[in-house]
């Protein structure tokens, strides 16, 4: 249950208000936009009559119920669309931000010649596997620690800040210098890591698990901002479906979906979408038209020799070529890039 309250009312008015329900044991969210000021009622409001709340209260302006479960990530709640920074750059309205780099860092020379690159190109933020979840115990799990070095090592090379994966909530400390925290496909219900995450006063990255909905995406979105941190970004990256020629499927109106229902930045990853190199570019195209507020592609230096992912990775010269296009698109779009 969300009420907007009247324009005219205080601060004071309002905390009045909401102290007067969380003495009745509901809890609260506070959201103050643009056009409005809402207090959302978390709990058990069956009971609630909400006419009489609007007629007596004397700062209420109207209320409706909210049938969704998700409350803190709803539009209805925060109708303004939310915008994530990190330093200087913005994910959200009017932005369309580009993170790239390799699926994995393999070495400290590596990620800086690729950092360099695809700045060059227009990437605003440097992406790169340190702790890599792998299906088989036997492949490639990533340079770990080390690896989160090499890429501050490229940060303070480059200046672009970085986003990696964090795998459980005991190697929070290891990420003091990551800029965006990625929550994988695979952690994406690991709800005592998005709980810990909502304690954070940094960015976190959401993937979309491939066998979970935009409704389970949106309810683990809810753990980290019920938590305390609202600096979150959601990331449609292909669901498993019976096709099987790619890697996973696509699912571009869930850009459009989230987009709708949530007021928080949706971009997409067209690289684990599709597995494959040559769908990425037309994708990323894609992602741009329906309205995403970013992308983030897989680039590296030598995808053939690549330790994971090469199949779906752009070289340096692909990239910097799709991003030409996507400049001249994102005009069209009235997308700054």
């Amino acid at each position: 249950m969300v009420f907007i309250m009247n324009p005219d009312v205080t601060r004071e008015q309002i905390n009045t208000f909401i102290s007067g329900w969380e003495n009745k044991g509901f809890s609260t969210i506070l959201s103050v936009g643009t056009e409005h000021t809402a207090v959302c009622l978390i709990g058990n409001t069956a009971a609630v009559d909400l006419d009489h709340v609007v007629q007596t209260s004397g700062v209420v302006l109207y209320g409706k119920r909210i049938t969704e479960r998700y409350k803190a990530v709803n539009r209805v709640v925060h109708e303004d669309n939310t915008i994530v920074r990190t330093g200087d750059i913005c994910i959200g309205e009017g932005y369309f931000t580009v993170i790239a780099g390799p699926c994995s860092v393999e070495s400290e020379d590596q990620i800086i010649q690729i950092a360099k690159s695809v700045k060059t190109s227009g990437a605003r933020i440097l992406r790169g596997g340190a702790f890599k979840p792998r299906t088989s115990p036997y492949d490639f799990q990533g340079k770990k620690a080390e690896g989160l070095e090499m890429l501050s090592a490229a940060k303070k090379e480059t200046g672009l800040p970085i986003v990696t994966e964090i795998m459980n909530q005991t190697q929070i400390d290891l990420f003091e210098d990551v800029d965006i925290v990625q929550v994988g496909a695979r952690n994406m219900q690991n709800f005592d890591l998005l709980k810990a995450l909502g304690s954070l006063k940094k960015p976190v990255l959401l993937k979309r698990g491939p066998a979970n909905t935009i409704d389970e995406l949106l309810m683990s979105a809810e753990y980290i901002v019920s938590s305390g941190n609202d600096n979150v970004i959601l990331c449609e990256r292909g669901i498993r479906s019976f096709e099987t020629m790619t890697r996973n499927t696509l699912d571009l109106s869930a850009v459009v979906l989230l987009k709708q229902k949530s007021h928080l930045p949706v971009i997409a990853d067209p690289s684990h979408a599709s597995g494959i190199r040559s769908l990425v570019p037309p994708l990323a195209k894609a992602i741009l038209a329906v309205g995403a507020d970013g992308l983030m592609v897989e680039a590296h230096n030598n995808p053939a020799a690549a330790l994971c992912d090469g199949a779906q990775s752009l070289d340096l010269d692909q990239f910097d070529t799709l991003m030409r296009d996507l400049k001249n698109r994102a005009q069209t779009e009235g997308k700054i890039i």
